[in-house]
């Protein structure tokens, strides 16, 4: 059913609302048949898009509020979240950052509500992958990701003033299938952490100033020990 308007050729063109054969409904614009421009689009089921459209396609900025709660804000390509956009999951984890073909992809933060911590860095196909740092509470770990779990040298960084440098060495354990669904990443670390060496913090100095003094520096060792364990559990 479409109650708007018309074009000359009797094609749905401009404004109007149409029920769809499966129960949809649309309300906004449309160009030649299509709908084209600001429109509202409900599904049957609760969930409901608001936003631009393109040839019958989400395309430009949308928000997308889907069943189970969840939400994205964004860009949309060709009905795909991608360019730039906000995901918030039904558990309170946002997602804030690059996508590609409806994935995670490229630059972005993933803050977990649970826990606060925060993941700052690449992601590949919904994936961590690539440079990172992931933040807790009183501590954050700098390295690189590879398939969601970090990978190779690294180091945790303390707020008491110490760094463990180390290294992830795989793990012989085998996870099984993964879910394809667009899913909320876990915080569970898979690789065993190998710690080499803690050393004071490496701050970025302007050029002129004094580093600090040995003896400061090894007031900040001494009191690593307790950080450490808390690492190599």
């Amino acid at each position: 059913e479409y109650d708007g308007e018309r074009s000359s050729e009797g094609e749905r063109h401009g404004r109007g609302k149409a029920r769809l054969p499966n129960g949809d409904t649309y309300e906004g614009e449309y160009q030649h048949g299509f709908r084209s421009g600001q429109g509202i689009y409900r599904f049957k089921n609760g969930a409901y898009y608001t936003g631009e459209y393109l040839q019958n396609k989400k395309h430009g900025r949308g928000i997308f509020f889907y069943p189970d709660g969840s939400k994205y804000e964004g860009d949309w390509v060709n009905d795909q979240r991608h360019g730039y956009g906000v995901y918030t999951y039904a558990n309170g984890d946002t997602y804030t950052g690059e996508w590609s073909n409806h994935n995670r992809h490229g630059q972005g933060t993933y803050i977990y509500k649970d826990t606060g911590s925060k993941y700052v860095g690449g992601w590949a196909n919904g994936i961590q992958e690539g440079q990172a740092e992931l933040i807790h509470l009183n501590h954050r770990f700098k390295g690189r990701f590879l398939k969601g779990n970090p990978v190779g040298r690294g180091k945790y960084v303390f707020d008491i003033g110490c760094e463990q440098h180390g290294e992830y060495i795989p793990s012989q354990q085998d996870k099984g299938e993964e879910e394809e669904e667009e899913d909320e990443p876990s915080l569970l670390v898979e690789p065993k952490w190998k710690a080499s060496e803690i050393t004071k913090l490496t701050l970025w100095t302007p050029h002129g100033e004094n580093p600090p003094s040995p003896r400061q520096a090894s007031l900040v060792t001494a009191e690593a020990g307790a950080a450490a364990e808390a690492v190599e559990e």
